[in-house]
């Protein structure tokens, strides 16, 4: 298993997006351990498609952004940085209210790829919504 960045917290990360769409998005970072991430959104309007369910492309924010943080997270010494080659999620269920939560879980670590699942689930009752999965590209200086 890779060791943590020294220089990445929680504080580090939550602070990083917050100009950015995870910020917009109002997704928080949890807690950060080796091969974990925990972190969760509360549901707004804008996370509900018209159709009145939670939006999808919510759901994959939340994940992704959860696994791309975990990378950064897990990042080789020397390497400068990752971009997502893959993803896929299955949508098992949804919510209109309360907050959605995501744990993030390394299943490889490697030089060049790292891959990690996620599972989001209904913060109040556990139930799981939804399966993610995404590989990313470790990215080193030329």
């Amino acid at each position: 298993m890779s060791a943590l960045r020294p220089d990445i917290s929680v504080a580090v990360l939550n602070q990083r997006g917050q100009e950015y769409l995870p910020g917009y998005l109002g997704i928080e970072i949890l807690s950060l351990a080796p091969g974990q991430l925990n972190s969760r959104m509360p549901i707004r309007q804008l996370h509900i498609a018209p159709n009145e369910f939670l939006h999808a492309a919510s759901v994959v924010a939340l994940a992704d952004t959860s696994c791309g943080y975990a990378t950064i997270a897990h990042l080789p010494p020397g390497a400068q940085s990752f971009t997502t080659i893959e993803l896929k999620s299955n949508h098992l269920g949804t919510v209109t209210e309360g907050a959605v939560a995501c744990v993030a879980n390394a299943q490889h670590l490697g030089r060049s790829t790292q891959v990690w699942d996620a599972v989001v689930s209904d913060e109040a009752s556990g139930r799981t919504l939804a399966l993610f999965r995404c590989t990313q590209m470790i990215l080193w200086p030329k």
